[in-house]
């Protein structure tokens, strides 16, 4: 059924006597034209003097309407804030490791700056202000809050709010880039340093990180039966996690990977020493996520995980990242003369005393990730294939291997190098790759006849055929 216009200050039918339209009651009030009858599209009215506009719209609103493009304008109304708190956020389903840091960005920045826009006012003009003032308030971040903006949109077009996602479709906008940093890795030297200052039973922490690649939560969730003394080959099943409120609980490895790591004995003694010394903990958590289920199958989900973990701390508690990384790494990085000690703070007054506390450098690059970029330095330098070391740190592909720690293998560039300077230094002898194909001579079997002649000029050759007296396969040699 095709739409239609009405004249809402004009009757439809002539007057029969007069032959004109005679007025309505509405006549000289509110919006004159409204079209409507178009198959799933609201009605809309036009003001007096904008009869083309409301035809062009009707135009538009048929062809959209008829291929499944149509989105009512109007829904667009709604503020970005409201749709996010309202729409968007209650249906997510995160665990709580992604959901935490991404809520925190989300009403960290984006609202902030475009909460209060609404959804049909997010335009190319929009996301240039929005940039420029996000990189204003942000560094390293920028890429990943615009990955969510953008995941905001594509759900609003979804939802038929906006006709289109205003972050893939604005082509004068480019997202931030994201940060670019080479991995750094420690030397042998550094690495002892750190660990002669960690109290001993946290120094199995960085043996881990450095001869297994683990990162810091895999390390912390480790546990005795995830160890195979006899074949020397660590499985790491888990990770040790927190809410933004301070809940634990045990998850898969990042992108939900288990992955067996084969270590040196040196390791393994490692392990057996520190076992002897500190026995490891018994330890139960729920699984993927410590709030309280509402379904029965989030319950089976959620069911706990009992585990012996080899890391606790000295009052025989899980370790807690912050307080270790603040207390524990900082303070040994200071002492080995990784970072420097910026100042001191004084903590609030506890049972009459008042203690005086070392604030640290901040240095991201030498938390505890750069264990495993030591890890994986040292694998690449030794030679080892880029695809088995990927398999080691748990990557979804070589490609992410590569990409972070290709700067580690040896010589990188160099064998090139070398190669292309021996075209220039002898010219009468060019010198080819050793694997390139060398041709002095020309084989060239040939069935039922034989090469007699060649041109000098390959643009130019003539061949003659010459018959075989058997009839056999003749094999005639070129000189190149």
């Amino acid at each position: 059924m095709a739409g239609y216009i009405e004249d809402r200050w004009l009757k439809k039918r002539p007057n029969k006597e007069t032959g004109e339209r005679e007025k309505t009651k509405y006549y000289g009030q509110g919006l004159r034209y409204k079209v409507a009858g178009i198959p799933g599209v609201r009605a809309k009215s036009f003001p007096d003097g904008k009869l083309m506009q409301a035809k062009a719209w009707k135009a538009k609103a048929e062809h959209e309407s008829s291929t499944g493009d149509y989105v009512d304008p109007r829904r667009g109304d709604m503020l970005l804030r409201d749709y996010v708190e309202q729409h968007w956020w209650p249906g997510r389903t995160d665990e709580p490791s992604t959901r935490d840091p991404m809520k925190s960005r989300i009403w960290g920045h984006i609202l902030p700056l475009l909460g209060s826009k609404r959804l049909r006012e997010i335009d190319a003009s929009a996301l240039r202000l929005f940039k420029a003032e996000l990189l204003s308030r942000v560094e390293g971040s920028a890429h990943v809050i615009w990955v969510h903006l953008n995941t905001i949109l594509e759900a609003a077009a979804d939802d038929q709010r906006i006709p289109r996602n205003p972050c893939r479709s604005s082509r004068s906008v480019v997202p931030p880039r994201k940060p670019k940093g080479k991995a750094e890795a420690w030397s042998k030297q550094t690495a002892l340093a750190v660990r002669a200052h960690l109290q001993p039973r946290y120094q199995l922490a960085l043996d881990l990180g450095v001869g297994a690649g683990l990162r810091q939560g895999e390390a912390f969730g480790l546990a005795l039966e995830d160890i195979d003394f006899e074949a020397c080959v660590i499985h790491v099943n888990r990770q040790l996690r927190w809410t933004a409120a301070g809940q634990p609980y045990f998850r898969l490895p990042k992108g939900d990977k288990p992955r067996d790591v084969p270590v040196p004995p040196g390791v393994i003694a490692s392990i057996r020493a520190a076992v002897a010394q500190f026995p490891p903990l018994e330890c139960e958590l729920p699984w993927r996520n410590p709030e309280e289920p509402e379904t029965e199958l989030e319950a089976r989900q959620r069911r706990p995980v009992k585990v012996n973990l080899l890391l606790s701390t000295s009052q025989g508690k899980r370790i807690y990242y912050r307080t270790w990384n603040d207390l524990t790494w900082k303070r040994a990085l200071a002492k080995a003369g990784v970072i420097e000690i910026a100042g001191t703070k004084t903590e609030k007054e506890r049972q009459g005393r008042r203690r005086i506390k070392p604030v640290y450098e901040s240095s991201r690059k030498d938390m505890f990730h750069v264990c495993r970029h030591t890890f994986a330095s040292v694998q690449l330098e030794a030679g080892e294939s880029p695809v088995t070391l990927s398999k080691w740190l748990g990557h979804a592909s070589p490609n992410i291997t590569m990409e972070h720690y290709a700067h580690f293998m040896p010589e990188a560039g160099a064998r090139g190098l070398q190669a292309m300077s021996g075209w220039f230094e002898d010219h009468s002898h060019p010198v080819l790759p050793e694997n390139s194909l060398k041709l002095p001579k020309l084989v060239i079997p040939t069935q039922f006849s034989q090469l007699s002649g060649v041109s000098k000029s390959a643009s130019d050759m003539k061949v003659k055929y010459k018959e075989t007296a058997r009839g056999g396969l003749a094999v005639n040699v070129i000189e190149c």
